[in-house]
C-alpha cells in the first residue's frame, strides 16, 4: 500500500484529479459491466428472478451504509494525516479500522441472515418472488463479514491516495463472479463456438447460484486485500506486532465524521425503501422496469462516483496540508471535467434507452417501460454529478453534517413526499416516481452548491 501526498502547486490539478479518478472509474466500469452481466443472466430466467434479486437491494444497502460510513470516517482522517505527512498516525488509524471491521461485520452478517425473509416480505414481494428472494438473501448474508472488510479497506487505500490497488483486486473479483455465475446459474448445456460443439458443466442453481458465486468471490477479494495490507513493503506498514487497540481520541474523531454519514445513509436508504415499496405496489413489471432502468443509469453514475472519491481525498489532503486554496482548485476542475463527461453519457442514455434495457431482459413490456424511465433519468445526470462532487468535497473537509441535513430535506421533502402523493394518492404510474427523483436531484444540487459556496468548510476542524 503506497501513500501519496498529492497536494502540489507544481502539478496540474487536472493531472492529479485524473490520477486518482481513472482507477476508480475503471473499477466502477468493470464492476457495473459485471453487475449488468449478472443482471442479464438472472434476467434470462424471467421477470420473477429479476424481481427476487432486486427487491431486497435497497434495505440491504441501508445495512451496508453502516460500514461505508465508518469507511468514510477513516478515509477523511487518513487523508488529512497523509496531507500533514503524519504517516505514523495513518498507520494507527488503519489498524483501528481493521478492528472496527471485525466488530461490525459479524453482528451485521447475523442480522442480515435473520432478515433474509422478512425484508422482501415487508417490501411487498409476491409469493413466487418471496421464495427466491429469501434464498438469495440468506447466501449473501454469509458474505457480509467479507463485504465489510472489502469496503473499509478500499476506503482506506483511497485515503492514502492509492486507488489502483482496489481497482486491481475488485476487477479480479468481479470477473471471477461472471465465470462463477455462468457455471452456477445455468444447468449443464452444449455450447457452439467457432463451429465446434462442447459440453459446459453447470450446477443449474438459478438465483441461488448467483448468490453463491457473489459471496464466494467477495470472500476471496477480502482475503487478498488483507494479505496485501499486511505483506506489501511501502511507507505504510501494518504488522501484527503493532498495537491494534482503539484510541479514544481517534475513535471520537472517526465517529464525529462517520455518524452523520451513517445517518445520511439511513436517510437515503430509508427513503429508497419507501420508494421501492411504492414501486412494488405497481406490480412485477414496474419492479423489473425500475430495476433495469437503474442498472442502465449506474453506467452513467460511474464518473460521478470516481470524481467524488477524488474530491474527498484531495480536499482531505489539502486540509491536512493547510491548503484550502488548492482544495477549491481541485473541486472546480473536477466539476468541469465531470459535467463534460456526463453530458455525453446522458445523451447516449436518452438516444439508446430501449436498446440498453433490452440488453438485460427479453420481456417486451419491461423494455418499453424501462426505456421510458431511462430517458427521464438522463435529464438529471449532469446536476447529479455536481451535487456528488460538492458533497464529496464537504466530507473531505470533515463536514458531514451538512450533507446529512441537505439529503434529509431533499429526499424526504421532495422525492418521498412527491412519489407518495403521485402514486399512492393520485394513482399515477411508475414514470412519476422518476419525475419525483429528478426534482429531488435538482433541488439537492442547488442546496449543495449554496453550502459549498459559503466557504465555511475551509476552516473546519475535526
Amino acid at each position: 500500500m503506497a501513500s501519496r501526498q498529492l497536494v502540489d502547486d507544481r502539478v496540474s490539478p487536472t493531472k492529479t484529479i485524473l490520477y486518482l479518478a481513472w482507477p476508480v472509474l475503471i473499477e466502477q466500469l468493470l464492476a457495473t459491466l459485471v453487475s449488468s452481466v449478472d443482471t442479464a443472466m438472472v434476467g434470462s430466467l424471467g421477470k420473477v428472478a429479476t424481481a427476487s434479486v432486486s427487491i431486497s437491494m435497497t434495505p440491504m444497502m441501508m445495512i451496508n451504509g453502516i460500514v461505508m460510513s465508518f469507511g468514510m470516517g477513516f478515509t477523511v482522517l487518513i487523508a488529512r494525516s497523509v496531507g500533514a505527512k503524519d504517516i505514523k498516525r495513518a498507520n494507527s488509524l488503519t489498524r483501528q479500522a481493521l478492528v472496527t471491521v471485525l466488530m461490525l461485520g459479524i453482528p451485521l452478517a447475523i442480522l442480515c441472515f435473520f432478515l433474509s425473509e422478512p425484508v422482501p416480505r415487508w417490501m411487498g414481494a409476491e409469493p413466487d418472488v418471496l421464495v427466491l428472494a429469501t434464498q438469495y438473501n440468506q447466501v449473501m448474508a454469509v458474505s457480509m463479514i467479507f463485504r465489510t472488510v472489502t469496503m473499509v479497506l478500499t476506503a482506506i487505500y483511497r485515503g492514502f491516495g492509492d486507488t489502483k490497488t482496489p481497482m486491481y483486486i475488485n476487477t479480479g473479483v468481479n470477473l471471477s463472479n461472471v465465470v462463477g455465475n455462468y457455471l452456477l446459474i445455468y444447468p449443464t448445456h452444449d455450447v457452439n463456438l467457432f463451429g465446434k460443439s462442447f459440453t459446459v458443466w453447470g450446477a443449474g442453481l438459478g438465483v441461488r447460484g448467483a448468490a453463491i458465486s457473489s459471496a464466494a468471490t467477495i470472500a476471496v477479494g477480502a482475503f487478498v486485500l488483507l494479505f496485501l495490507t499486511f505483506t506489501r513493503e511501502s511507507d505504510i506498514k501494518i504488522s501484527l506486532k503493532d498495537s491494534f487497540k482503539l484510541q479514544e481520541k481517534d475513535m471520537e474523531q472517526v465517529m464525529s465524521v462517520s455518524i452523520p454519514v451513517m445517518l445520511e445513509r439511513f436517510t437515503m436508504s430509508g427513503a429508497s425503501v419507501i420508494i421501492a415499496s411504492t414501486v412494488s405496489s405497481l406490480g412485477t413489471v414496474a419492479i423489473a422496469s425500475n430495476s433495469l432502468a437503474a442498472t442502465v443509469e449506474s453506467f452513467c453514475i460511474m464518473p460521478g462516483f470516481a470524481f467524488q472519491q477524488a474530491s474527498t481525498t484531495l480536499v482531505g489532503q489539502s486540509m491536512g496540508a493547510r491548503r484550502p486554496d488548492m482544495a477549491e482548485k481541485y473541486v472546480t476542475r473536477a466539476i468541469r471535467i465531470a459535467v463534460s463527461v456526463m453530458i455525453v453519457l446522458a445523451s447516449i442514455m436518452a438516444i439508446f434507452s430501449n436498446q440498453l434495457v433490452a440488453l438485460f431482459t427479453p420481456d417486451a413490456e419491461v423494455i418499453k417501460t424501462g426505456g421510458e424511465l431511462v430517458k427521464l433519468l438522463a435529464v438529471i445526470q449532469a446536476p447529479y454529478i455536481v451535487s456528488m462532487i460538492h458533497s464529496g468535497a464537504l466530507r473531505g473537509a470533515g463536514d458531514t453534517k451538512s450533507p446529512l441535513i441537505i439529503t434529509l430535506a431533499s429526499m424526504w421533502g421532495v422525492r418521498v413526499l412527491g412519489a407518495t402523493v403521485l402514486i399512492r394518492v393520485m394513482g399515477l404510474g411508475i414514470h412519476y416516481v422518476i419525475i419525483a427523483m429528478d426534482t429531488d436531484n435538482i433541488v439537492r444540487m442547488l442546496l449543495f452548491w449554496r453550502k459549498y459556496a459559503k466557504g465555511e468548510w475551509k476552516t473546519k476542524e475535526i
